[in-house]
């Protein structure tokens, strides 16, 4: 149970880290090839606090505010019992029960990260919020295309989500065992929380760079049917048009602004759940201030 705790308040701080970087994600990676808005990162972010304000960066946060939130407990709460099971630990050990964590939220995630895409692109290039905005909330986005579609598309790219996380968890807990034994991560080392830190974001990073081109297509399919018009037939239409019109260099859309999501990101959410662990098993000795 302390574990599914620690995850949500290690997801939550995430969250709060990670959201703006990921709406300039989802921006590059769904922008039409032909007549890009964006020329890069840094132009995206620009130009998103430019027209929509500050608050354009943080569209749709309240789907992985409470979705991260949960899913986070669930991958932490789960991995962390199947370590249990396992018994000894090491980085196999790991990385078979974060692959695995990841194949459990994949059913929450999907729907979740698809509500959360929408609202991200709703609204593009806009100086205020619209009236003619189709999706109040994420929530109001979900029972929007529950309506049209059914439950397959609230369901819109599981495949790919789950051909994503289950990887993609089990090299970033892989990384992160790794990197905390390598550096001798203990309770009494002064440097302990710099360590810790250092170790979230780098798994974060490496289980990204894995995973990233699956996850072009994924976003690609979840924004596919905004403003009602659908491109792509399957996943293997996607990849076939996605290459034909833009070439393989098209997998790295967003890369660089996923890359500077993801140290912060895991670092707050690897560090939060790593000394919340700690403090709750009643630790005798702590990290210095």
């Amino acid at each position: 149970m302390m574990d599914f705790v620690a995850g949500c308040i290690g997801g939550a701080a995430g969250v709060l880290v990670g959201h703006p970087f990921d709406t300039v994600k989802i921006r590059l990676q769904v922008q039409k090839f032909d007549n890009p808005l964006y020329r890069g990162t840094f132009h995206c972010f620009k130009s998103i606090v430019r027209q929509e304000s500050a608050f354009g960066l943080c569209k749709g946060i309240g789907s992985p505010m409470i979705g991260l939130t949960f899913i986070s407990g669930i991958v932490f709460g789960v991995q962390g019992n199947a370590m249990r099971l396992l018994g000894e630990d090491t980085p196999t050990h790991q990385f078979i029960t974060g692959a695995a964590a990841g194949t459990m939220q994949s059913v929450i995630c999907c729907p979740m990260e698809l509500a959360k895409t929408r609202m991200q692109m709703q609204g593009t290039g806009q100086k205020k919020s619209s009236s003619k905005n189709l999706y109040k909330n994420s929530l109001d986005c979900l029972l929007h295309i529950y309506r049209r579609e059914g439950l397959p598309g609230i369901y819109r790219g599981m495949v790919t989500t789950l051909v994503r996380e289950a990887p993609g968890f089990g090299v970033y807990f892989w990384t992160y065992a790794v990197l905390t034994q390598s550096l001798g991560c203990e309770p009494s080392d002064s440097y302990m929380i710099p360590k810790l830190l250092f170790s979230g974001g780098m798994a974060g990073i490496a289980s990204w760079i894995v995973i990233y081109p699956v996850d072009v297509i994924k976003s690609r399919l979840q924004a596919d049917g905004v403003g009602r018009v659908n491109q792509y037939s399957s996943i293997a239409d996607c990849v076939r048009q996605s290459v034909r019109k833009e070439g393989y260099m098209v997998f790295t859309r967003g890369l660089t602004s996923t890359v500077l999501r993801a140290f912060p990101m895991n670092a707050a959410t690897f560090a939060t759940v790593s000394l919340v662990l700690m403090y709750a098993c009643g630790e005798e000795e702590g990290p210095e201030d």
